[in-house]
């Protein structure tokens, strides 16, 4: 099963796995049920998680219900219990909308706009560098593992604080090395072999160091890294299969 994650994650567009997977969600979401697991998001439980990753796949990563990962699961628990962000009146932008948040998101809120530049779940496609929205527009912005596919980051962060509201927040999830102190650029390595050596991923044009947050400070936010996990049971974080799911960067337009 993992060797053929692998080889689809690697081989196949992400836009044709998202088509595909629509189809195929309703089938996997009933013959795995089962009580081992359960996807928040859903609130349904599951026999069965499928192994992710793109080089070395993690085991009871992937939701057969909504295609969450573990740090979608954790995302959910943190928006759900420690912010107003279920609030129906939230204006959100959502830039590369995962298709875990995306129909209970749509259903949910009035003031809910996608954006990418290809996403099949995008209302608006267009360059994160140059946003097509007024400034202070958002109440919250989910941006997640999208920057370091970006080649101007900053230039991105800048638009996304832009259009953020005084007051609003912004998720800003990215691959990042604990062990680096500055943040390792390959914008201009052009072996995909290679930057799937240096940074996890053929697509990636970096990988973050904890100099990430200073960046983030530098555009105007004020970011905090929540290790929420921490504040989990040991029971909830093997129950919704978290271990995996590392902390949730949050910016702050104060």
């Amino acid at each position: 099963m993992k060797s053929l994650v692998k080889f689809l994650l690697n081989f196949f567009p992400r836009t044709l796995l998202i088509s595909i997977s629509n189809s195929i969600k309703p089938i996997l979401n009933l013959v795995f049920t089962g009580s081992r697991f359960k996807d928040p998001i859903n609130s349904k439980s599951y026999s069965y998680f499928f192994p992710y990753g793109y080089n070395k796949a993690r085991s009871f990563a992937l939701s057969p219900g909504t295609f969450s990962l573990e740090r979608h699961r954790l995302l959910w628990l943190y928006l759900k219990k420690e912010t107003n962000f279920f609030n129906d009146e939230s204006s959100i932008l959502h830039v590369a909308p995962e298709q875990c948040f995306y129909l209970n998101f749509k259903s949910r809120f009035k003031k809910y706009i996608t954006f990418d530049l290809e996403s099949p779940l995008a209302d608006i496609k267009g360059d994160i560098c140059n946003l097509p929205f007024n400034d202070n527009q958002f109440d919250y912005i989910l941006c997640n593992h999208v920057l370091e596919h970006v080649y101007d980051d900053q230039m991105a962060m800048n638009e996304i604080f832009r259009v953020l509201r005084k007051g609003g927040t912004a998720i800003l999830q990215v691959p990042i090395d604990y062990n680096k102190e500055k943040t390792l650029d390959g914008r201009e390595i052009d072996d995909k072999k290679l930057r799937n050596k240096l940074f996890g991923q053929y697509d990636h044009l970096r990988m973050y160091g904890k100099d990430y947050f200073k960046k983030l400070n530098k555009t105007g936010f004020r970011s905090v890294d929540v290790d929420y996990l921490s504040t989990l049971t040991q029971e909830e974080i093997t129950k919704f299969s978290i271990k995996n799911a590392g902390t949730i960067p949050v910016c702050f337009k104060d």
